[in-house]
């Protein structure tokens, strides 16, 4: 296992959106961080396809609408991300069907028009699923990355959650030793246990190993915190909280991914001021599925640009995916001109100050203050204080930017960031202390064990 112990980016100024320290070439003939931003179009069934036994059919329309949506365009590149439905990761020979059809349909418009492809797919996490027992499950999610993988899949993800069941249960209680233990403990085992099977299968298919998402932890967060006048938790919280997934999403490049980065992982900004390895990002085009604070400044540091699941509906401008392949089309376009007159820093520092000032949440993901805490995270030699110092830091960079009277926050959250420093410093300060806390869990999560970690 490769531990990162250092920044692949000396000064974060370098840290801009098109261009990544290691950029990648894959799929039909698709570069990414190599000086352009690429579109990453994700997509949903239309209501009802699944329970009529229409998927294949279904994503076969989704394919070849959005791909003559692009060559009408005039677009160059373009990655499209397929993300497996509950059902469809339970059955494996489907998915395969799935992305089968999918790859025929790509490679058609690749050899007709030389537009560059890629296909990503997201395998879901099934393992808390109560049909089936949690091996059972593991072992339909490997065998589903493998039919998919086989089937033609050039990038492999998953958004997996081991350990949200008691982050779940700590979330909503502000419980920040539940979190650390989820976060720094729980997640990174179970991360790393999983990837090291995803990276097997990716290498004997020629598939890229495309990176993990906290998207079922620090999204989540996101979600509750909600906006600046319906909130259900504090932002300054959502904000540690994505501080602290980083630790758990870098394990999955530690022991093989190479990215791109999934969309929803918003730590990625950190991911990629780490490893180097393009990123993909998603902000004000996920307005689709959920409402955000950052959704500007999620694009200045992107290799690829995506937005949240649209379903296969139709509109007044074509169908859902065929409007957001178009805004997403000219959201690149916009900064892929920056990068050809050589504005690309312009155009970035604009995307951070139109947001950062705003909400904690966005001020964490400006690039030079992802990096600090990025930094903070390889000076740590285990995932857990990896997990403590990027929460910390991240409360250290707010407090300052308010104290400053360059954030802005009111005072429940100014009061909320206080308390939260106070707790940070009563939590162990190492992994095997708080794991000895890990029964209290137990008695009361029923579905979690610690043993399915350890």
């Amino acid at each position: 296992m490769t531990r990162f112990t250092s920044l692949s980016y000396e000064d974060p100024r370098e840290l801009v959106f098109g261009r990544a320290k290691r950029p990648m070439r894959y799929g039909l003939d698709l570069e990414v961080g190599a000086g352009r931003v690429v579109p990453e179009l994700k997509y949903w069934p239309s209501r009802g396809a699944e329970e009529a036994g229409k998927l294949v059919e279904e994503f076969e329309r989704i394919t070849g609408d959005v791909l003559e949506r692009a060559v009408d365009l005039g677009m160059e590149a373009l990655q499209l991300e397929t993300e497996l439905s509950y059902k469809a990761t339970m059955q494996p020979k489907l998915a395969r069907e799935i992305v089968e059809a999918q790859r025929s349909i790509m490679e058609n418009y690749h050899s007709e028009h030389g537009i560059a492809l890629a296909l990503r797919v997201t395998v879901a996490d099934i393992r808390w699923s109560r049909q089936i027992s949690r091996d059972e499950a593991l072992a339909l999610m490997m065998e589903a990355f493998e039919e998919v993988a086989a089937a033609g899949a050039d990038v492999l993800s998953i958004e997996s959650i081991g350990g949200k069941e008691v982050f779940d249960y700590s979330i909503v209680r502000g419980d920040l030793e539940g979190i650390a233990l989820s976060l720094g403990i729980l997640a990174p085992i179970d991360v790393e246990r999983l990837w090291r099977e995803v990276v097997r299968i990716a290498a004997r298919h020629g598939a890229v190993a495309g990176g993990d998402t906290a998207c079922g932890f620090a999204n989540t967060a996101m979600k509750l915190a909600g906006g600046f006048v319906h909130r259900m938790m504090p932002h300054t919280l959502a904000a540690v909280v994505r501080a602290m997934s980083i630790s758990r999403t870098l394990k999955a490049y530690e022991v093989g991914a190479r990215g791109p980065g999934k969309d929803c992982a918003y730590e990625n900004v950190a991911i990629k001021a780490i490893t180097g390895y393009p990123i993909s990002m998603e902000g004000k085009t996920s307005a689709v599925a959920h409402s955000s604070l950052v959704g500007n400044i999620a694009a200045a540091t992107c290799d690829l640009w995506s937005n949240e699941q649209v379903e296969n509906l139709k509109l007044f401008g074509g169908t859902g995916p065929q409007v957001f392949l178009e805004i997403l089309h000219y959201d690149c376009e916009l900064m892929n001109a920056a990068l050809r007159m050589r504005r690309e820093t312009t155009l970035r520092d604009l995307m951070v100050e139109s947001d950062a000032w705003k909400d904690p949440q966005a001020l964490i993901l400006a690039p030079l203050f992802a990096w600090e805490i990025a930094h903070a995270v390889v000076e740590e030699s285990d995932d857990y204080r990896r997990a403590l110092r990027a929460g910390i830091k991240a409360l250290q960079l707010i407090e300052v930017e308010w104290r400053k009277g360059r954030l802005r926050m009111d005072n429940r959250e100014a009061g909320y960031m206080l308390r939260l420093k106070r707790e940070f410093e009563h939590l162990p300060l190492d992994a095997e202390d708080l794991l000895e806390k890990a029964e209290y869990y137990e008695s009361r999560v029923g579905s979690f064990n610690l043993s399915d970690y350890l």
